[in-house]
Order: C-alpha cells, then sequence, then structure tokens
C-alpha cells in the first residue's frame, strides 16, 4: 500500500516561498500525483496534478502562473514550488495518488474523489 509524507511547510510573509515535498513509501512511477490543501472550515481544494512521467501537469486557476509542480520518480517524491504567496494560501496540504488520467483537464485534475493513498500533510501558513 503505497503512503506519503508530506513536508516543508511553515510560515511565511506574503510574498514568499516554500517548496514542499510529497515522499512515497514505494515506486510512484506508475502513479498521478496531485496536491490538495484544505483551510480551516472549509472543503479540500485540488492545487495542482502531475502525470507518472512529469510531462503532463495541470492547476486550479486559483495558483496557476504561482506554483509548480515537478517530481523525481528515482527519490519517490513529488515537490510543489510555490511562489509570491498569499494570505488566501494558508491551509493544510496533503498529496495523494491516482491511476485516473487526470491531467489533460482541470476538473479532473482537482477532483479528490479520483485519489487515494492521503498524507497526513503539511501546514503552511502565509501571514505578516
Amino acid at each position: 500500500q503505497l503512503s506519503f509524507v508530506e513536508s516543508g511547510g511553515g510560515l511565511v510573509q506574503p510574498g514568499g516561498s516554500l517548496r514542499l515535498s510529497c515522499e512515497a513509501s514505494g515506486f510512484i512511477d506508475d502513479w498521478n500525483i496531485g496536491w490538495f490543501r484544505q483551510a480551516p472550515g472549509k472543503g479540500r481544494e485540488g492545487v495542482s496534478c502531475i502525470d507518472n512521467s512529469g510531462e503532463s501537469k495541470n492547476y486550479a486557476d486559483s495558483v496557476k502562473g504561482r506554483f509548480t509542480i515537478s517530481r523525481d520518480n528515482a527519490k519517490s517524491t513529488v515537490y510543489l514550488q510555490m511562489n509570491n504567496l498569499k494570505p488566501e494560501d494558508t491551509a493544510i496540504y496533503s498529496c495523494a495518488a491516482t491511476q485516473v488520467i487526470v491531467t489533460t483537464d482541470q476538473t479532473s485534475c482537482v477532483q479528490p474523489l479520483f485519489y487515494a493513498n492521503w498524507g497526513q500533510g503539511t501546514q503552511v501558513t502565509v501571514s505578516s
């Protein structure tokens, strides 16, 4: 059973940057991976996804142009580089896996029902 551990969260000022990591317990070569976030009192929101090769990616409109997803299959790790962070980015960020082809359209990419093997998440707080 594949499991994930997220890291890299923290407290950052508006306009700052963080890089999150999502490390898997096994090989992820056959898995598409998604990053999601959940703010207090809100539902889970899809942020970005990447296909198993790393060639196809998609993003939620709220993070497009600011966040970049990437992966290193040799390290079984997926990254989320977050730049120009805003207070509304404050949330717990977690990753999950799917074998559904989700990167070709945004609606599928951000749909949590397609994903499984959720990690515990890492807290990101954007505040001055």
